[in-house]
């Protein structure tokens, strides 16, 4: 408002006097007046005060439902919506919500159904607006039957540019449960997905989050893996910005999580997107990229290619990602079916190696993932001869009581191996390791626990319940 407030008394305006002038001007019975005075108003309205605005904004509709003497009149129609959609960019929403409150929105959605030409759309552009820049103008567009209409005149558009805004819509709308009932019942879905293809980056997210929530319905899955939503999002994955990102992400990790679709996400690209992201600054790309690696991994054919990147990554220098990778073998550990997959991707030495790593979050995600790896008979032989043992001693004194805790529970698995000979008496007579006895065997008492907890997943138990990792 300051800025507005300085561009305001440069141009010298006064704003009551010019609002009394612009009704003036409409009050006369000159449609060619009404036209230019309401155009002038379109052009100084961002530097205009919200409460002049607000004012202006009950004679803009009632200029929308005036209608022309001749069909070569100036269209007062077509100059009101224009002004109408510079006005709803004002005020950070707050105009936006003015307008769905003066029922402009039924006048815009009537002359939709009777116009066509420029006059559609400008008609067009400002109903973009108001439901971009005002979330409850969704709802009174929803109430006065817009998404029929919005999805009959995409069913009848060929003109691009009017396509792109009827999708800019849509994508607003989808955001509304009801709506998408009303996209997936209607065949609509294919709109939806060619929202999340075109138009402006805000817009294509939004299409992507509406994808995302309709495939949470899983009777919608299969149509939107037909309609393509796996290679739109996938781009949206490749060219977003950071937000757009982690949305096609979420979403795309929503559709997958049945069996049907983890080969076709995979076939189609998406691990190494996902391998980005996991090395991305967002914590809530991390977050999503690690639980739809876990649910990819499902397939032992998927997990070779995704273990190979967390190797590299853990191979590299960015602390957030080596612990975000060391979290995601830690899971994948504890997959029966990949138990050889981890050893044979020469993760393990590494592992070890990261035990002395100077970041903290890196050694508690690593020992969890040693820990997993230390059930296993033949990863314990691969964990002992890679120097793990001592280092897990030393851990003992760590100050966390994660990593203490990681320690003991590998220690004792590596102490009851007997394959491991002497090893083993380093273990047993360790001083640390003697002062941890109680709390080893509360550790002990968790280990039922554990092996039937979600970590040892494997291809039948998706195949049984395909809902258990929504």
């Amino acid at each position: 408002m300051a800025q507005s407030g300085k561009k305001t008394e440069k141009l010298g305006i006064d704003w009551e006097r010019a609002f009394d002038l612009y009704c003036n001007a409409i009050a006369c019975d000159n449609e060619v007046l009404w036209v230019q005075a309401t155009t002038k108003l379109a052009k100084l309205s961002k530097h205009a005060p919200e409460d002049v605005l607000a004012c202006m904004v009950p004679v803009l509709v009632e200029l929308l439902r005036r209608i022309p003497s001749t069909d070569l009149s100036p269209s007062i129609q077509e100059a009101a919506a224009h002004c109408l959609k510079c006005v709803a960019c004002q005020g950070e929403g707050r105009m936006a919500v003015v307008i769905g409150e003066s029922d402009a929105i039924s006048s815009l959605l009537s002359l939709l159904l009777h116009t066509g030409g420029s006059l559609r759309r400008v008609l067009l552009k400002c109903l973009r607006n108001i439901v971009t820049f005002a979330a409850r103008n969704r709802e009174i567009v929803v109430r006065h039957g817009g998404v029929e209409i919005i999805l009959n005149l995409l069913n009848t558009c060929s003109d691009d540019d009017l396509k792109r805004y009827l999708l800019e819509i849509l994508s607003a709308l989808a955001l509304l449960r009801e709506v998408r009932r009303t996209i997936l019942i209607s065949g609509g879905v294919r709109f939806l997905v060619e929202s999340a293809r075109c138009g402006s980056m805000v817009s294509r997210c939004r299409a992507a989050q509406a994808l995302g929530l309709l495939g949470l319905v899983k009777r919608a899955r299969r149509t939107l893996v037909d309609s393509g939503t796996f290679s739109v999002l996938l781009e949206l994955l490749e060219v977003g910005d950071t937000s757009t990102k982690v949305v096609a992400a979420n979403a795309l990790g929503v559709i997958s999580s049945h069996v049907d679709y983890i080969r076709p996400l995979a076939n189609a690209g998406a691990i190494p997107l996902y391998a980005e992201l996991l090395q991305g600054s967002e914590p809530m790309g991390k977050e999503i990229a690690e639980d739809v690696f876990c649910i990819l991994a499902v397939v032992e054919e998927n997990a070779v290619a995704i273990v190979e990147h967390l190797v590299r990554i853990l191979r590299g220098d960015n602390a957030e990602a080596k612990a975000a990778a060391a979290d995601v073998l830690w899971d994948l550990a504890g997959y029966k079916h990949l138990t050889s997959v981890v050893r044979n991707s020469g993760a393990i030495p590494i592992l070890v190696q990261l035990l002395e790593d100077q970041n903290t979050d890196v050694r508690e995600k690593v020992s969890g993932a040693i820990t997993q790896l230390s059930y296993n008979e033949v990863d314990r032989a691969a964990l002992a001869n890679s120097g793990a043992i001592p280092r897990l001693l030393d851990m003992l004194q760590d100050e966390s009581e994660e990593m203490r805790d990681n320690a003991a529970e590998a220690l004792v698995n590596f102490s009851e191996d007997t394959s491991l000979g002497d090893r083993i008496l380093d273990v047993l007579n360790s001083p640390s390791f003697q002062n941890m006895q109680e709390r080893l065997t509360q550790i002990r008492a968790s280990d039922a626990y554990l092996a039937s907890s979600l970590r040892h997943m494997s291809i039948e138990h998706l195949t049984m319940d395909p809902a258990a990792l929504i």
